[in-house]
């Protein structure tokens, strides 16, 4: 059995049984449509919906449904426009072709042709992309058992994800070079985008492409074309995307600066070996938790700030300078569903003080989850540390230094196994760094 239809056997079971968890006898699903802005004929760029992908590799088709009755093969009408203003879809092609009885429309309202007209229907979907008789109804019985086992990757995505983490290798590589060429965020967002094959628009998230300071706005939305007096430090976290599965990694580079240098080893250290602790039965709450008293313990060893790791986490020290959560799962989405919620889409509590981990579960094999640790010297949170009477163990000469360089962060994403995990980043920068 090839891997994609190994792939679609569990995507079908999986329907199966959340179908009957939900009372529902057919499963109909949107690729979405194209959304406009607002007083304007420009569309947004098209993204397909999540839930509409996973059963098969179509990332630029606007307008399609996906209809599957249990016991049945599924059905696809295929959105395919006479379209003279833009290049339309080819003709299906591919090996997910046999798996579907496809219907070719030329007008989105003839989907409704093609799919249940009664029974019982759970429709996914944005209530915009509605067709006539067909509003989504989303059932959260339904979509919360969907999201949860979205967590489990089968080979067939698994294959997909290390392609994506090649593709952003290259760009990471490239973007390096750029970086140390001396070229302004846009160019080295160019150089990125040239070496990885996207565009700017086929990314699956905003690259964040951050010189010096800009490194301490965790999600820095810009990249100037105006390039700075002096190189210092570059954070740029990219992605990229295969057949709809996305790849999330960041990488920091320093100019030589020892203070500087130092620091990236130490997060460096502490990444690696967090990143080898993802084993199956682990709570990742647990690791994010043991992440920040990592973290502490480097501050604790560059001088930057004399408490003990322990005290740090209670007091809220360590949350200044790694303010966010230690990773996500990733997929289908760069931050894939139901990161904290169990089977019936009950909430798994966050540890007090950690509002922004997107991770709650206990890990599993076939599982893949980022691995971001980071230390940031984000001016807002130092002046409340400033404030408090942990200041006085803050060695502020050197904060002042580090600040100019913004921060640092390493990700690589990591699949979780019955033994060993596999670091599907670390793999493609040995793959292709040679």
């Amino acid at each position: 059995m090839s891997a994609y239809r190994e792939h679609l056997s569990n995507v079908m079971a999986r329907a199966d049984e959340a179908l009957a968890r939900s009372g529902h006898d057919h499963l109909l699903i949107a690729s979405g449509i194209e959304k406009y802005r607002y007083l304007d004929d420009m569309p947004y760029p098209f993204k397909p919906n999540a839930p509409f992908k996973h059963w098969l590799p179509l990332t630029r088709h606007p307008h399609c449904w996906i209809a599957y009755t249990p016991g049945n093969k599924p059905v696809l009408a295929y959105y395919q426009p006479d379209d003279y203003w833009h290049v339309p879809p080819t003709a299906p092609s591919g090996e997910w072709v046999e798996h579907f009885d496809v219907r070719v429309i030329a007008d989105p309202a003839d989907a409704g042709q093609h799919l249940p007209a009664s029974g019982r229907r759970a429709i996914l979907g944005e209530a915009d992309g509605a067709l006539p008789g067909f509003e989504p109804n989303n059932p959260k019985v339904l979509l919360d058992y969907l999201h949860y086992h979205r967590a489990y990757k089968t080979p067939y995505e698994l294959g997909l994800m290390r392609r994506a983490q090649r593709k952003a290798v290259r760009g990471h590589l490239a973007a390096r070079e750029a970086f140390r060429a001396g070229a302004s965020e846009a160019g080295i967002n160019a150089a990125y985008l040239a070496a990885a094959g996207h565009t700017d628009n086929d990314v699956p998230y905003n690259n964040i492409v951050a010189l010096n300071q800009n490194g301490a706005t965790l999600h820095y939305q810009y990249k100037s074309d105006q390039v700075p007096a002096e190189h210092r430090a570059l954070l740029i976290d990219a992605g990229a995307e295969v057949d709809g599965y996305a790849s999330d990694i960041t990488r920091t580079w320093g100019n030589g600066d020892g203070a500087f240098a130092d620091l990236i080893a130490a997060v460096e250290n502490e990444q690696l070996a967090l990143a080898g602790k993802v084993r199956a039965g682990l709570d990742y709450r647990e690791l994010h938790l043991e992440c920040h008293l990592r973290l502490g313990t480097a501050l604790q060893a560059l001088g930057i700030v004399a408490m003990d790791p322990g005290s740090m986490l209670e007091t809220g020290v360590t949350s200044i300078f790694f303010p966010h959560g230690l990773g996500h799962p990733i997929g289908l989405q760069v931050h894939d569903v139901a990161g904290f919620s169990d089977v019936d889409g009950n909430l798994i509590p966050r540890p007090n003080g950690h509002p922004y981990l997107r991770m709650t579960r206990t890990l599993e094999p076939g599982m893949v989850v980022t691995i971001e640790p980071g230390l940031y010297f984000i001016p807002s949170l130092l002046a409340k540390l400033k404030a408090s009477p942990q200041a006085k163990s803050v060695d502020w000469r050197k904060v002042e230094h580090l600040t100019a360089f913004g921060g640092v962060r390493i990700e690589d994403e990591v699949h979780c196994t019955s033994g060993a995990p596999e670091n599907l980043t670390r793999d493609a920068f040995a793959e292709l760094n040679q």
